[in-house]
């Protein structure tokens, strides 16, 4: 009997990455036994502590890097290198300082769609300049901006191909607070316009919050995992000057400061355990109980507030 359910847009399978040890010996695995999905139009965020393997995990979604082991498939194809399928944002914004916004813009989308004419690829590389609020800069060179501007030529440029997926690694983390508040506004925007699917890292809990429809809870390396991941139970559309009010914002904030504080360090110990830290863990032994019982989206016992889905 064939399965009727559908395939996820994004496929991560056993993904492990192990590094040659620096003196020799025993090879590093960073991470192992990563499994997760993405469906088409979802924004997952994923956070840990430095060194677990979020950025790798983000570069072999981007065919930067390859895995030592496992696969990853987007949209029925296994990657395997670059594609303008999936565009990358870098906490460096990376861009040509030789060349003015607009034409760091216009140079993404001829590279693809090489045989549109200059006025069309100009309007295509405006429509986004205008979309992140640069209107009227588009002929500034990169030195004349300030670090949230060319962070939103860097975001302009990754849309303007309208790639199937957006990677991006955390692009706000050198932005002053006010900067990147503006900014994540901006990026909720245009997500909401053009549903776009979101792979983000960010070591920030309240920015995870208020963009993401999951987040990803990865534990310590080495022989990381994705320890858990929590449904955000938060309506949409979200403001950051109210999001707090909500009485879901508390306890799943709390939730993930006490797994990045506590657990995360408790999961790494458990790595000898193949299938213990991939697994999405409970708040106490018999929530775990009950959600075993239950299906796997439903709200853990006397925490309806939180949802701990599967990978």
């Amino acid at each position: 009997m064939s399965d009727s359910k559908p395939h996820p847009f994004l496929a991560v399978e056993n993904l492990s990455r192990d590094y040659p040890s620096p003196t020799g010996g025993v090879d590093v695995t960073v991470f192992d036994h990563v499994n997760f999905h993405i469906d088409k139009g979802e924004f997952i965020c994923i956070t840990g502590h430095s060194g677990c393997g979020k950025s790798t995990i983000l570069n072999i979604l981007a065919g930067l890097d390859a895995a030592s082991s496992g696969n990853v498939f987007m949209d029925g194809r296994e990657v395997s290198g670059p594609s303008l399928d999936r565009g990358v944002i870098f906490q460096s914004h990376a861009l040509m300082p030789w060349l003015t916004v607009l034409e760091n813009v216009s140079f993404a989308v001829k590279s693809r769609w090489p045989g549109w004419s200059r006025q069309k690829v100009r309007d295509h590389a405006m429509y986004y300049i205008e979309l992140v609020g640069l209107k009227g800069a588009e002929h500034k060179k990169p030195a004349q901006l300030s670090g949230g501007m060319k962070q939103r030529v860097g975001i302009a440029r990754a849309f303007s191909i309208e790639p199937k997926m957006l990677l991006m690694d955390e692009p706000f983390g050198a932005l002053d607070a006010l900067t990147r508040g503006v900014i994540q506004d901006e990026l909720l925007k245009i997500c909401a316009e053009t549903q776009q699917t979101v792979f983000m890292i960010t070591h920030d809990v309240d920015e995870a919050i208020l963009l993401s429809d999951r987040i990803m809870l990865m534990s310590n390396g080495p022989h990381a995992r994705i320890a858990e991941i929590v449904g955000n139970t938060l309506p949409r559309p979200r403001e950051r000057s109210t999001i707090h009010k909500h009485p879901h914002y508390y306890p799943i904030r709390n939730h993930m400061v006490d797994f990045l504080v506590s657990r995360s360090k408790r999961y790494g110990s458990l790595r000898e355990a193949p299938d213990a830290p991939s697994t999405p863990s409970v708040f106490e032994a018999s929530a775990l109980q009950a959600r075993e019982q239950a299906p796997a989206t439903k709200p853990c016992a006397g925490k309806s507030h939180i949802h701990l889905v599967n990978a």
